[in-house]
């Protein structure tokens, strides 16, 4: 009988030690305690860190030197707009048959025509907003061609940079026209009827002497395939001139570029 005893105590014991093991989480199937059961320290450490400012946000990627912003926030964030003067006949010699036929092929004389208003980051710029109307109306275009000579860019450039600045319409062209008036084209290139070679830094410089205000630092001429490409001229949100060190530092590094006559 004291045999008997002894094994159903020893049994009622075993019992209880199994369930005890089962309740404090050391039983044969709980997981090992370290790396293998829980998430290393580092881990968590990392995963509980802030994400940084500027981590995800629609306004800009420094990586590159655009950013497509999506929303009203990020068309009005830019920070100031980069006015570009395209030299025409470089873009109807370049093109060739190409090229657009109200722009080259008028018989107007075009030399510096508005490529377009960007608005620009410190480092990079929006574009391809969405928002605002893709619709361009045809008095609209009609009421800048005579500084910007083609509806084929007239459409694009405030489909990829106008919708980012915020503005209507009507106020994105009329600011575009305002920065235009604004900037006074040196009277060496105003009537161009031969062939030139000329030195870019040259150019800004003449740019420079031409418009009082603007600083070396906040204009930049562009080329490309051998052609003397844009003026770029940096402007405060009011159209003032200011300095952009990312837009000046993209300046042509050739020492000669030709300017085709205008026609």
């Amino acid at each position: 009988m004291q045999g008997r005893s002894f094994w159903v105590l020893a049994a009622l014991a075993a019992i209880a030690w199994f369930l005890y093991s089962l309740l404090s989480g050391n039983g044969p199937d709980s997981p090992p305690r370290g790396n293998g059961g829980n998430a290393s320290r580092q881990e968590r450490n990392q995963n509980s860190l802030p994400q940084s400012k500027g981590t995800n946000s629609p306004l800009r990627d420094d990586g590159a030197n655009s950013s497509a912003g999506n929303d009203g926030a990020a068309a009005q964030g830019f920070d100031f707009y980069v006015l570009s003067l395209s030299w025409s006949p470089s873009y109807c010699a370049s093109e060739g048959p190409r090229a657009d036929r109200q722009q080259c092929s008028s018989g107007r004389p075009y030399s510096f025509v508005a490529h377009g208003l960007w608005p620009q980051y410190e480092s990079g710029y929006p574009q391809d907003c969405q928002i605002g109307d893709r619709y361009v109306p045809q008095e609209m275009i009609s009421s800048v061609r005579d500084i910007m000579p083609s509806k084929g860019l007239i459409i694009h450039e405030w489909r990829k940079h106008g919708r980012c600045t915020g503005l209507s319409q009507s106020d994105y062209f009329s600011t575009l026209r305002r920065a235009y008036e604004g900037v006074t084209i040196p009277a060496s290139f105003r009537n161009m009827t031969t062939s030139r070679d000329v030195d870019p830094m040259l150019v800004e410089k003449a740019f420079v002497a031409a418009n009082p205000g603007l600083p070396a630092g906040g204009i930049s001429v562009t080329c490309e395939d051998g052609y003397l490409q844009d003026v770029r001229i940096c402007m405060t949100k009011d159209l003032q001139f200011r300095n952009c060190g990312e837009v000046d530092a993209a300046a042509c590094r050739r020492r000669s570029v030709n300017m085709p006559p205008v026609r």
